[in-house]
């Protein structure tokens, strides 16, 4: 009983002012420890030198300070309502209609904590493989998956005190890996590093990428930022936390993968083994590891959300518990890790619609005022619209995600799929809301004149 009353409450009923937890260091620390990540590290690996250095440096920081513009957004919206992002879809989507974009981020978000349990375990065999000579990848991996679960059940109270201390922890070790390299090797032989496609990865792609990124953030931001404690809270802490963590994550990833070919090194997209062959071996595995950690929690935390958002009566643990089991068996598959490019850009392809006619919805049409109490409401409400489904929204989606697909895996643009996406999206949902808003208009005028 006692170790049950300290396990997470939390639940999909709107967080009130006065329980509300995150300054704007906790708020920072949250979406810089989010990714300031060894994915995120990977990323930008493939970068260079398929990109020269400054043009990658350049995309990191453009295409971070857009895409966390709706990543910033839906995170104030969860600031201003006290919901979740999966609850909040139910104002654009209608209240049945909400349950498909939490069924998707739950198999999203539950697909990510296997890749981020790997990576975890990949870094921990090699710290433990590097200290005694032990080596066991499966049973690393097991080990912090199982981690990630107790974590996990503290609730987002427990996951904003881990949040501080390892956000702390990783700028310190990415100040002493820049020190270390910026005094060992010239700026300038990555400048002149000659340009060679190694993954095929252009400018758009890599732009694409970037955004994407982002965009895969954005099904969990009003998760966390519905507990700050004011919207600007919200607004710069995310952006800030965001964009350091991915310029710092990816220009790292970058620089490594740089330097390594300069070095003549073996080439691996495995970031530990190539900072350690620049002396950060044991000290990177570790917070590496760590990092990964932090990421994964929050995977596990906003899967059950999304699993609450659908069935709101269940006890918090219960369905963390579950969900961190499954994800501790999909972990010991080591082959996912070969289809990650597409694993992000599949991600952009499937939410970026979505949140491109939320934000359309609240912004726009709603005037950023959503009913609270109607939302939270499962029967009839103001969000019911047509038994349960927002007609519009599900047209503009499906369309705008069959643009997605067509443009990023069929015929892929050469400025990139997520932009384009979400103003289709955006737009296209405010122009067919409009125009059913004034069929229905004419339809009732003309019953209301046959009548008098």
């Amino acid at each position: 009983m006692n170790i049950l009353q300290k396990l997470g409450r939390d639940g999909i009923n709107a967080t009130l002012e006065a329980d509300r937890t995150m300054g704007w260091f906790a708020t920072f620390s949250m979406w810089l420890a989010a990714n300031m990540v060894v994915t995120t590290i990977y990323t930008g690996m493939f970068f260079v030198p398929d990109l020269p250095f400054a043009t990658a440096i350049w995309i990191i920081l453009i295409g971070s300070v857009v895409g966390v513009i709706p990543l910033m957004l839906v995170g104030t919206m969860g600031a201003k309502t006290g919901l979740t992002t999966m609850t909040l879809t139910r104002g654009a989507f209608g209240t049945k209609g909400s349950v498909l974009p939490s069924v998707v981020n739950i198999i999203i978000l539950i697909g990510w904590s296997w890749v981020q349990a790997l990576m975890a375990g990949m870094s921990m065999n090699y710290a433990i493989s590097h200290l005694t000579g032990y080596s066991n990848l499966p049973l690393f991996t097991i080990l912090c998956e199982t981690m990630v679960v107790i974590i996990t059940l503290l609730g987002h109270k427990g996951i904003e005190v881990f949040e501080k201390i390892i956000a702390t922890a990783m700028l310190l070790l990415s100040g002493a890996v820049f020190f270390k390299l910026f005094t060992v090797y010239d700026i300038n032989t990555l400048l002149n590093l000659e340009q060679n496609q190694l993954s095929g990865v252009t400018k758009a792609l890599a732009f694409d990428m970037v955004v994407a990124t982002a965009i895969s953030w954005a099904p969990i931001a009003a998760d966390y930022n519905r507990n700050c404690k004011t919207t600007k809270t919200s607004i710069w802490g995310t952006m800030i936390g965001y964009v350091a963590a991915t310029l710092i994550a990816m220009g790292t990833g970058a620089i490594v993968s740089g330097l390594s070919i300069v070095s003549s090194m073996e080439q691996t997209f495995d970031p530990t083994v190539l900072l350690a062959e620049f002396g950060f071996g044991l000290p990177a595995a570790f917070v590496i590891f760590i990092s990964v950690m932090t990421t994964n929690i929050m995977c596990v935390y906003s899967s059950t959300m999304s699993y609450l958002n659908i069935r709101p009566k269940a006890t918090f643990w219960k369905p963390a518990l579950v969900i961190g089991v499954i994800s501790i068996f999909g972990a010991l598959y080591s082959g996912i890790l070969d289809s990650f490019v597409d694993w992000i850009l599949t991600i952009g392809a499937l939410f970026t619609p979505i949140f491109a006619i939320l934000l359309a919805d609240f912004i726009v049409l709603k005037k950023r005022n959503y009913s609270v109490d109607d939302l939270l409401k499962n029967g009839r409400n103001k969000y019911w619209y047509y038994k349960g489904f927002n007609i519009p929204a599900w047209i503009v989606y499906f369309i705008t995600a069959g643009f997605a697909y067509y443009w990023t895996v069929i015929n892929p643009l050469a400025i990139g799929a997520t932009i384009p996406v979400f103003l289709i999206g955006f737009f296209g949902y405010i122009i067919l809301s409009k125009v059913v808003e004034v069929s229905r208009s004419s339809k009732q005028e003309s019953y209301t004149e046959e009548h008098i």
